[in-house]
């Protein structure tokens, strides 16, 4: 467990040092030996089950395993889609301005990421995840524009005051434990869970939620997300949409856990589920009148974190677990086509780029099954885990929540694919860039096999994974 955590920091420092233009390819080796290191010791854990565990700090549960996967995977294609993507922007239209701390801020993402998931300490998950943003702020500046500044500021500002909002909701949660003998770990608050003052503990998840979930991109905290997705990076997007929104959800999750234990799982629920249709109704109308397919990516992903909070606020949690998968993987795919496109047209507006699948069949074919999933088209995975979050919902009784989903769903659908078929059917448009290489298309074909797999066949490995990560979110 440890292994996972300093080897990609060790990397990283030592990649710090390594600033010539000359040594890029030494950077690139760092890069790729950290993102297999971390694989290959997640995948471990699922047969090293004692090895999860380092003193009152550190412990994977079924749920934290779930999430460590799917980043760690997630992280590894990105990584391989690097190593093809920013030689072919250098080449195009764009010099490499932050070339020399890219890899240092990967990996040290990495790191703080694995912290976040991996720690049963609610100060240490706070201190975790102000650090990705602190290590995610280089990476949406890569650019060095105007635009790329803006957004970085934007990022830091406003998530550095929602993790503000989070720490004084922890004090909260800190003072609801006087005199019960509890400590700031996750396993004493859930067992002490019933001897918590329930005025502060209801204040303080109040405040998390509001905090985390500004990093998570829930409405109305949303703002920096869109510009922080769009001016970044394309491999940058693909991880803050597909593993960093997990992190900040998985925080929220943590001390949902809490007020279950206390008996408060109602007053918790609805507050998600309030959040999770504002998100909804806020991305309905901002992708209808979207023109910049990477700001729509952006907004989808709002979308996408209001499903996954409106399941759990109504005990859909196989379900929406399930959605945290096909979210990731979906949007991970989408956001590396889109800087395949950005590298074909060099232009991010959905009305500058047509006739995908006649000029380059495989980026039009990936954007458009990566276009469709998302949408919750079926049989691709997404369409599988909102059916079941709509059939759980009406059978705990919340025709009127369902009814709202079902018409934010609907709207999006709409403006979604009117854009995704413009784009890929519409009057063919000359191609400033000629064939892509491999290492930038096989990362994204990967993950449209896995939408496409895990959609018609859930494997019984996951299905098991995702059922033990469900069942800790009902312990009392």
């Amino acid at each position: 467990m440890l292994a996972i955590i300093i080897i990609p920091l060790l990397l990283g420092i030592v990649t710090l040092f390594i600033r010539s233009d000359e040594h890029r390819s030494a950077r690139r080796r760092l890069l790729i030996l950290g993102a297999l290191f971390h694989n290959f010791g997640s995948l471990a854990m699922l047969s090293f089950r004692d090895l999860l565990t380092w003193g009152s700090y550190i412990k994977i549960d079924g749920l934290g395993l779930v999430f460590l996967l799917l980043m760690s995977f997630l992280f590894t294609l990105v990584s391989f889609y690097s190593l093809g993507y920013f030689p072919l922007k250098r080449k195009s239209d764009e010099h490499e301005s932050g070339g020399h701390i890219y890899v240092s801020c990967m990996l040290f993402f990495l790191t703080a990421m694995t912290i976040a998931i991996s720690t049963a300490h609610v100060g240490i998950l706070w201190i975790a995840i102000e650090g990705t943003t602190l290590a995610s702020a280089p990476l949406i500046y890569y650019r060095q524009s105007k635009r790329s500044l803006e957004a970085a500021w934007k990022y830091l500002l406003i998530c550095s005051v929602g993790i503000a909002i989070a720490l004084l909701g922890i004090f909260f949660i800190a003072a609801s434990t006087r005199g019960t003998g509890a400590e700031l770990s996750l396993a004493s608050l859930t067992a002490h869970a019933k001897e918590l003052d329930p005025r502060l503990l209801r204040m303080g998840f109040i405040l998390v939620l509001i905090g985390f979930g500004t990093k998570m991109g829930l409405a109305p905290m949303h703002n920096w997300l869109p510009d922080a997705h769009s001016e970044a990076p394309s491999p940058i997007s693909a991880l803050l949409s597909g593993t960093l929104l997990n992190c900040a959800l998985l925080g929220i999750i943590r001390f949902y856990q809490i007020c279950v234990s206390a008996g408060l799982a109602e007053f918790a629920g609805r507050l998600l589920v309030i959040f999770g249709l504002v998100s909804l109704f806020v991305s309905a109308v901002f992708i209808a009148y979207q023109k910049d397919y990477k700001r729509l990516l952006a907004h989808s992903s709002i979308e996408h974190m209001g499903i996954i909070a409106l399941g759990i606020g109504i005990g859909a949690d196989f379900a929406s677990l399930l959605h945290v998968v096909g979210h990731s993987l979906t949007k991970a795919l989408l956001f590396m086509v889109a800087g395949n496109i950005l590298i074909l047209y060099r232009t991010k507006m959905v009305s500058e780029v047509g006739g995908l699948l006649r000029t380059s069949p495989s980026t039009g074919a990936l954007f458009v099954i990566g276009g469709l999933a998302i949408v919750g088209a079926p049989p691709f995975l997404p369409f599988i885990s909102e059916f079941l979050i709509l059939r759980e919902g009406i059978a705990t009784g919340h025709p009127v929540i369902m009814g709202l989903y079902l018409l934010s769903l609907g709207i999006i659908f709409v403006s979604m694919t009117r854009s995704i078929f413009r784009m890929s059917q519409g009057n063919r448009r000359e191609l400033i860039w000629g064939e892509l290489p491999k290492l930038i298309v096989v990362p994204p074909m990967v993950l449209a096999v896995a939408v496409i797999g895990i959609g018609l066949y859930l494997p019984k490995q996951l299905a098991t994974l995702l059922g033990s990560a469900a069942n800790l979110l009902k312990m009392l």
